[in-house]
C-alpha cells in the first residue's frame, strides 16, 4: 500500500494499523495525517508505548496519557481511581483521534487496560469509547516486556487480556473487538542499498541464507571516529562509555544521586531510573537526557556534548535547542497525592553507546554494532535495520539469534499483507467522490471544519501548542494557585513553575503576578531567598546543600523566580 492509499483511509476515521518495513515512511504518513486533522481544527492525542518512542514523536507514553501508570492490570478499584482523576478524564472525553506508537511493544494486557478506562471515562462501551484509534508499528522490531508478575486476587474484577500464551498486542480480545484496517506501506525511503535491504527484507521473511550472512560477516572491523555504538547488553555500553570518558582531558566532575523515603521504594526507582547512582562528566562527554522536560528543551533520549560547567551545573550542547544548562531532577513514588519517597540526580548519562532497545526509531548514516551476544528476536533486525547501507555499517560480531524472527510475527506479517491487499483494493474501487465525502463526514463528526483553517487560526493553534507558557501566563494572571494551574494545564507543578521562568527572562511578567505563589511556603522560600543572598548564586544546587535537603528543589525553583524578579523590581 502506498502512502497516500493509508493517507486516504485514515482521513475515514477508521480505526487502522499502519504498519511496515523500516524506512516505509510510518512517521512520515502519521505527521501527514496530523497535520491534515490540524488543518481542520482536530487536535489528536498522540503516544507512544515508550518514553523514547514518545521523544520521536513529541508525545506522551499511553501509559501516562490514560491514566495507567506502570499497573500491569486494572481492579475496578484502579478503574475508579484513574477516571476519579479529572485531568486524565478531560484529555480522554475530548480526544476524537488516538494515535499509538510503537505498538509491537505494547502487551495484549496494556492495550486491554487502556481501552478500559476511554470506555469508562466516555461512558461509551465500543473500543476505546468510540475514538478513532491509529495504532503504528512493526511487529518485526522489539516484542514487549512479558516478565511475570504475580496477578491481582481471583476475586477481583481484572482489566485485561488473560493470553499469557502471546505479549503481542494483536493476540487480544480488544484488538479483535477494535478489528483495524491494516495498511501495509510498501514503499521503502530508507535504505539506500539494494543488497542491504534484500538482507533484511530476508529476515522478515525467515529466509536468511549463507549469502546473506557473508555480505554481513564482511562487515566485520573496527568502529570510526564519532560512529555511534550499539549493543543487545547495558554492561558493554557501560563499559565503552568509561573508556571513552577516561580518554578526555579536563577535570572529571561526579554528581551522585540522592535519597528521601524508605530504601524498598528509592531501591525500585533507581532500578527504574536512566541516570546513575554516579555520574561521572568531563567537558566533550557525550550524554543523553533521561528524563522528559520539553519546556526545558530536552526529552528522554535527547542527545547532546557537555560543552562545559556553569557554576558546576553541565551545559548541554543539544542539535536542536542549543545549549541547555541542567539542573538536578526528581523521580518520585506518589500515594493518595502524597510523595513517599523520591530520588534525585542529573538528567543525564553518558551515550558514546546505547543498548539497541534505545536505538528503536533511529535513523542513522553510520553505526559500529555488537550482535555476538544477541538474546532477544528482532534484536539484530532492529539494530541493522537503523543503518541506511551496508557501507555505513560496521560490526563486531553476529550470532545466529541476531538473524532470528519472531516464528509467530512470521505467520501473523502474511496475514497482515493480505489484509492490507484487501483493504487497498477496496478503496481503489470506490469514486474519488464518495472518498471525499467519508472524509467530510469524519470531519463533522469529531467536530472539525470541513473547510481548511485560515492561516491565521492554524498559526494561533500552533503556538498554543508550541508555545505553552502563554497559557499558564493566562491562568496566572487570573490569580490561579501553582496547584491550579498545573492541573489545569494537565501538567506537573515543576512544568508550570519552568514556565514561569521562561516568563520572567522574556519579560512577560512581574513580582505582583506571582506573589501569590507563595502562599504556604512562605518559610521555605524566604530561607531559599537568604541563602541565594549568602552564597551570591542563582544555582540550586549549592542552595539546596547549604538548606539542608530540607526544601524541595520544586520549591527552590519557585523561589529563585520570586527572588529574581525581587531583585529586577
Amino acid at each position: 500500500m502506498t502512502q497516500q492509499q493509508a493517507l486516504d483511509i485514515l482521513k475515514t476515521g477508521a480505526n487502522v494499523f499502519l504498519t511496515g518495513e523500516p524506512g516505509s515512511g510510518k512517521t512520515y504518513t502519521v505527521n501527514q495525517y496530523v497535520a491534515w486533522l490540524r488543518e481542520h481544527g482536530v487536535e489528536p492525542a498522540i503516544t507512544a508505548s515508550t518514553g523514547i518512542a514518545a521523544t520521536h514523536i513529541a508525545g506522551m507514553t499511553i501509559h501516562s496519557w490514560s491514566g495507567i501508570g506502570v499497573k500491569r492490570w486494572l481492579s475496578e478499584e484502579d478503574l475508579d481511581h484513574i477516571v476519579q482523576k479529572e485531568h486524565v478524564a478531560r484529555r480522554i472525553r475530548k480526544t476524537h483521534v488516538l494515535i499509538i506508537d510503537e505498538v509491537s511493544m505494547l502487551s495484549s494486557d496494556t492495550l486491554a487496560m487502556v481501552d478500559a478506562v476511554c470506555r469508562e471515562v466516555r461512558r461509551d462501551g465500543r473500543p476505546f469509547g468510540g475514538m478513532q484509534v491509529v495504532l503504528v508499528g512493526d511487529f518485526f522490531q522489539l516484542p514487549p516486556i512479558n516478565a511475570a508478575s504475580p496477578r491481582a486476587a481471583a476475586s477481583d474484577t481484572l482489566f485485561s487480556d488473560e493470553t499469557p500464551e502471546s505479549p503481542f498486542a494483536f493476540s487480544g480480545e480488544v484488538w479483535r473487538r477494535l478489528n483495524p484496517l491494516v495498511c501495509y506501506l510498501t514503499e521503502q525511503h530508507r535504505q539506500e542499498d539494494t543488497a542491504f535491504l534484500d538482507i533484511l527484507s530476508a529476515m522478515r521473511r525467515g529466509a536468511v541464507t549463507r549469502e546473506h550472512e557473508e555480505l554481513l560477516l564482511a562487515r566485520r572491523g573496527e568502529p570510526a571516529e564519532d560512529v555511534p555504538v550499539l549493543f543487545p547488553h547495558n554492561a558493554n555500553v557501560d563499559r565503552v562509555n568509561d573508556a571513552a570518558l577516561a580518554k578526555l582531558s579536563g577535570t572529571e566532575r561526579r554528581f551522585s544521586m540522592e535519597r528521601t523515603g524508605p530504601d524498598v521504594l528509592t531501591d525500585a526507582l533507581v532500578r527504574g531510573c536512566l541516570s546513575p547512582e554516579s555520574l561521572a562528566l568531563k567537558e566533550g562527554a557525550r550524554v543523553m537526557f533521561t528524563k522528559n522536560n520539553p519546556a526545558a528543551g530536552f526529552a528522554n533520549g535527547t542527545l547532546g556534548v557537555v560543552v562545559g560547567f556553569d557554576h558546576g551545573a553541565p551545559a548541554v550542547e543539544t542539535r536542536e535547542n542549543g545549549t541547555i544548562s541542567v539542573e538536578p531532577m526528581e523521580w518520585a513514588v506518589e500515594e493518595n497525592g502524597k510523595v513517599r519517597a523520591k530520588i534525585t540526580q542529573l538528567p543525564l548519562r553518558l551515550a558514546w553507546a546505547i543498548t539497541v532497545h534505545k536505538s528503536q526509531g533511529m535513523s542513522l548514516d553510520a553505526a559500529h554494532i555488537d550482535l555476538s551476544r544477541a538474546f532477544e528476536y528482532g534484536q539484530g533486525y532492529v539494530a541493522l535495520s537503523r543503518v541506511r547501507s551496508l557501507s555505513g555499517l560496521t560490526l563486531a560480531g553476529l550470532n545466529q539469534r541476531a538473524l532470528e524472527v519472531h516464528p509467530e510475527i512470521l505467520e501473523r506479517d502474511a496475514t497482515f499483507r493480505e489484509e492490507s491487499e484487501a483493504a487497498a483494493r477496496t478503496f481503489h474501487e470506490l469514486p474519488e467522490k464518495e472518498i471525499a465525502a467519508m472524509h467530510e463526514r469524519f470531519l463533522k463528526a469529531v467536530g472539525g471544519s470541513v473547510d481548511v483553517l485560515s492561516e491565521e487560526a492554524q498559526r494561533s493553534a500552533k503556538t498554543a501548542r508550541e508555545d505553552p507558557t502563554k497559557a499558564t501566563l493566562v491562568l496566572l494572571r487570573e490569580g490561579k494557585s501553582l496547584d491550579d494551574i498545573a492541573k489545569a494545564r494537565e501538567r506537573k507543578s515543576s512544568t508550570i513553575i519552568t514556565h514561569l521562568d521562561q516568563l520572567r527572562e522574556a519579560g512577560h511578567i512581574s513580582l505582583g503576578d506571582v506573589a501569590h505563589l507563595a502562599r504556604g511556603r512562605e518559610a521555605d522560600i524566604e530561607a531559599a531567598h537568604g541563602a541565594f543572598a549568602a552564597l551570591g548564586t542563582e544555582k540550586l544546587a549549592p542552595i539546596f546543600a547549604k538548606l539542608g535537603g530540607r526544601v524541595p528543589y520544586e520549591t527552590l525553583h519557585l523561589a529563585r523566580v520570586l527572588f529574581l524578579l525581587g531583585e529586577n523590581a
